[in-house]
């Protein structure tokens, strides 16, 4: 019967503890940054000049300049906090300017097929009793 494998690697007998100090070699992995966080930049830039709804692009443009100036400093959790609140006011800028334009189309084709016509004043010439 054979004796199992140790679980390490047995050294030759010829070398000696100093021989193997000297010549340790140490592998590093290289470690993948994550990449740094989005910012929004030019999203809440294009919210602030087309869809300035109650301030929401302005306030979105703010938080992503905030979030840029974290991202240089090398604070990535505050670029990252400031990043999602830019996007939440993108978001929500968006959302809010969709149901405006929509509103606007139907209001323009309800009128266009005449459906808010003005109806002609009752002043009792023969429609009725007076």
């Amino acid at each position: 019967m054979q004796q199992p494998l140790p679980p390490y690697e047995v050294l030759p007998g010829d070398v000696s503890m100093e021989e193997m100090s000297r010549s340790t070699t140490v592998m590093v992995e290289e470690s993948q940054q994550p990449p740094p966080p989005r910012d929004h930049l030019v999203w809440s830039l294009f919210t602030t000049l087309y869809g300035n709804f109650c301030c929401l692009g302005l306030l979105a443009f703010v938080f992503s300049v905030k979030s840029r100036d974290r991202k240089v400093l090398g604070d990535y959790s505050g670029a990252l906090s400031y990043g999602s609140t830019a996007k939440c006011l993108n978001i929500t800028a968006l959302v809010i300017n969709i149901v405006i334009v929509v509103i606007v189309i139907v209001v323009i084709s309800l009128v266009a097929a005449g459906v808010f016509r003005p109806h002609p004043p009752q002043y009792g010439y023969g429609y009725g009793p007076t």
